[in-house]
C-alpha cells in the first residue's frame, strides 16, 4: 500500500466502549485523550468525533460506525483515527471488511497502538497480529468461562446479589462467598408461601397484603413489590435449599419485540438449558420441599382460572382442550350473548398458519350439558354401580397388559446391559478406545436409566392397584343422596368450584364432548364432593354435543381409581 500522504489534515475520529461500567470509569475520555494527542503531535485537525458508548465490538452495526461509514462516501474527511484496531470490531474478518471499504471510498486508516503497514509484507504482518489478538482473547474469555465452572461445581456461590430472605457473605481470604438466612427476610418469605397455600391469595394479593403491613422489597424506589419479583420468588427453587445455575443461555431471538435496527446485544433473549446440564448451589433452605410444591400447584389453578383473564363467565374454563392438544378458550361475541370455546393453536404458532381445523364450540351448550350429565350420574346409585363394575373389568384388562409391558421393559435392559458388556470386553481386549468406548456405551446406558425408571413407575402403579378399596353399596347410596341435596340450586360460582375438583379435562370437538375426572367419595369422613386428585382419569364420552334436539348418547370408560374415591 502507498504511504500515507503528509498533507493529511482532516481526520474523524472513532472511538468506542463495550460496557456501561467501563463508560463510568472514563475509559472513552481515556481513549480520546490518546487520539487528540496523537493527532496534535502529527498535525491533523479533527473534524469530527464518532463516540459509541456502550456498544459491543462483536456487532457491526452500531450507530456512530454507520454514520462514519455513510460520511466517508461524502467525502467530509480524508483519513479516521481510532486508537486501537479492535475498536472498529472484535472480530477481524469485521475491522478488515471495514477498513477496505474506507479504503475504497479513499479514506486513510490511522491508529495510535499500530503503525499503518506501507506494504504488502506489513499488512500481512498486521493480519496475523489481528488473529494472534482475537485468538488471546477468546482463550481468556474461555479461562475464565472454565474457571467460573470450576467454581460452581465446587459447590461455591458467584455473585454478590443474594435472594431475598438472604444476605451475601463476601469472600475472605481464601473462603469463598455465600449465602446467610436473613432472618427478617425470611420469616416474609415464609409468610408469603404460606398465604398462597394455606389462605388462596394471589400474586397481586400478596402485593395488597405487603403494602398494607408496610413491607418493602429491596431498593424499590416506588416501595411496593411488582408482581413480577413476587412471580420469580414464588419459583425459586434456592428458598428450599437448591440454588441453580447455567438454568438459561443468552440466544438471538427468533421474534424479538423490538424491531429497532441498533441493538446493543445480538443475543438480547434466553433459552432454558435442559436441567440436566443445570449446577446446584446447596444454600441454607427457608420453606420445606412440600410448602414448595403446593405452592407451585396452587399458582398454576390462579393462573387457569383467574377471573382477570375473561370478561365473561365459562363453567369449563381452564379445563377444556382442543382434540388437537391445545387449549380452548373463551371467546364471546354480540357482547357475551354467544359464547364459544376456541382452539388457541393459532396463538402458539404465529405467525405460522394453525394446522387444527376443529370448529368453535358453543360455550353455552357445552357448559349445559357438562353440567347436567355430570348431576344425573352423581343423583343416581345405579348409574355410580355400574361404573364400579364397568371399572373393575378395566381394571383386570390393564392389570394384564401392564404384567405384559414391565416383563417387555425388562427384557429390554437385559438386552442393552448385555450389550454394554460387550463393549466394555471390546475395549478391554485392545479393539476400541476409550473415546470410542464411551460413545457406544453412553447411549446404551442412558436408555437403561430411562427404562429403569419406567420400570420403577409400572411397578409402583401396579402395586397400587392390587391394594385400593372400592366403594361399598352404603357409601354409593350415601354419596347420591348427599348429592341430591347439595346440587339443587346452585350458583355459577359453586358450580365451577365442584367442576374444579370434579373434572380434570375436558376434550371438546364440534360434535363430541369427552369428560375426564372422577367422583371422589371418602371413607373417612363420611360422603364428600371435594378430594385430592386421582391418578389416572375416567371418561364421560357425550356425542352430538351442538345438536339440540339429537338423541345424545353416552357412555362411561373406568381406568383407574385413587382408594376412598368414586370414578366416572
Amino acid at each position: 500500500m502507498e504511504e500515507i500522504k503528509k498533507e493529511v489534515k482532516l481526520i474523524a475520529v472513532y472511538a468506542r466502549v463495550s460496557t456501561a461500567k467501563q463508560e463510568e470509569e472514563k475509559t472513552i475520555e481515556t481513549q480520546l485523550s490518546a487520539v487528540r494527542e496523537h493527532a496534535k503531535e502529527n498535525g491533523y485537525t479533527i473534524v469530527k468525533e464518532y463516540i459509541d458508548d456502550g456498544w459491543s465490538g462483536d456487532i457491526l452495526v452500531r450507530p456512530q460506525l454507520d454514520q462514519l461509514r455513510q460520511d466517508a462516501k461524502d467525502k467530509v474527511w480524508q483519513a479516521v483515527l481510532a486508537y486501537d484496531p479492535d475498536r472498529l470490531a472484535r472480530r477481524y474478518s469485521y475491522q478488515e471488511l471495514v477498513m477496505d471499504e474506507l479504503r475504497e471510498a479513499g479514506i486513510e486508516v490511522l491508529f495510535v497502538t499500530t503503525p499503518v503497514p506501507r506494504n504488502g509484507e506489513e499488512k500481512i504482518l498486521q493480519g496475523v497480529k489481528g488473529l494472534f489478538a482475537e485468538y488471546e482473547r477468546a482463550k481468556i474469555a474461555e479461562r475464565f468461562r472454565l474457571g467460573k465452572l470450576r467454581v460452581l461445581k465446587e459447590g461455591h456461590v458467584l455473585g454478590s446479589v443474594a435472594p431475598y430472605g438472604y444476605q451475601y457473605v463476601r469472600r475472605r481470604d481464601k473462603e469463598h462467598g455465600y449465602y446467610e438466612v436473613n432472618e427478617n427476610e425470611a420469616r416474609v418469605v415464609k409468610d408469603i408461601f404460606s398465604w398462597v397455600v394455606h389462605e388462596g391469595l394471589t400474586i397481586r394479593g400478596i402485593v395488597k397484603r405487603l403494602y398494607e403491613q408496610n413491607i418493602r422489597p429491596r431498593n424499590s424506589g416506588r416501595g411496593t413489590w411488582e408482581t413480577g419479583t413476587l412471580s420469580r420468588l414464588l419459583r425459586n427453587e434456592s428458598y428450599m435449599g437448591d440454588a441453580y445455575y447455567m438454568k438459561t443461555h443468552p440466544v438471538v431471538p427468533e421474534h424479538p419485540m423490538k424491531t429497532d435496527k441498533y441493538r446493543k446485544t445480538r443475543k438480547s433473549s434466553s433459552q432454558v438449558t435442559p436441567r440436566s446440564e443445570w449446577i446446584r448451589i446447596p444454600v441454607p433452605p427457608i420453606i420445606d420441599r412440600d410448602l414448595f410444591e403446593r405452592t407451585q400447584k396452587r399458582l398454576k389453578a390462579n393462573f387457569r382460572f383467574s377471573r382477570r383473564h375473561r370478561k365473561y363467565s365459562y363453567l369449563l374454563a381452564g379445563k377444556i382442550w382442543c382434540a388437537c392438544g391445545y387449549r380452548r378458550n373463551g371467546n364471546a361475541i354480540r357482547k357475551g350473548k354467544l359464547k364459544y370455546y376456541v382452539c388457541t393453536q393459532g396463538l402458539h404458532t404465529f405467525p405460522r398458519p394453525s394446522e387444527c381445523h376443529e370448529r368453535a364450540v358453543n360455550g353455552t351448550l357445552a357448559d349445559e350439558l357438562v353440567w347436567q350429565k355430570l348431576v344425573s350420574l352423581m343423583i343416581s346409585p345405579k348409574l355410580l354401580a355400574s361404573q364400579i363394575k364397568r371399572w373393575v373389568v378395566r381394571r383386570n384388562e390393564k392389570r394384564s397388559g401392564s404384567s405384559t409391558g414391565i416383563e417387555e421393559v425388562e427384557r429390554e435392559i437385559s438386552r442393552l446391559s448385555a450389550e454394554e458388556e460387550r463393549y466394555v470386553k471390546a475395549y478391554g481386549a485392545g479393539l476400541l478406545s476409550l473415546e470410542k468406548l464411551d460413545g457406544f456405551t453412553k447411549p446404551l446406558r442412558e436408555r437403561i436409566t430411562s427404562l429403569k425408571g419406567e420400570l420403577a413407575k409400572s411397578t409402583a402403579e401396579e402395586k397400587e392397584n392390587e391394594e385400593l378399596a372400592l366403594p361399598g353399596e352404603n357409601e354409593v347410596e350415601a354419596f347420591a343422596k348427599l348429592a341430591v341435596e347439595k346440587l339443587r340450586g346452585l350458583d355459577f360460582a359453586a358450580k365451577q368450584v365442584i367442576i374444579k375438583n370434579v373434572v380434570d379435562k375436558v376434550v371438546a370437538t364440534h360434535s363430541e364432548l369427552q369428560v375426564y375426572g372422577f367422583i371422589p367419595i371418602s371413607n373417612e369422613s363420611g360422603t364428600s364432593l371435594c378430594c385430592s386428585r386421582g391418578y389416572n382419569k375416567p371418561v364421560l364420552q357425550t356425542n352430538s354435543v351442538l345438536g339440540c334436539n339429537g338423541d345424545i348418547a353416552s357412555c362411561f370408560d373406568q381406568i383407574w381409581k385413587r382408594p376412598g374415591s368414586m370414578v366416572w
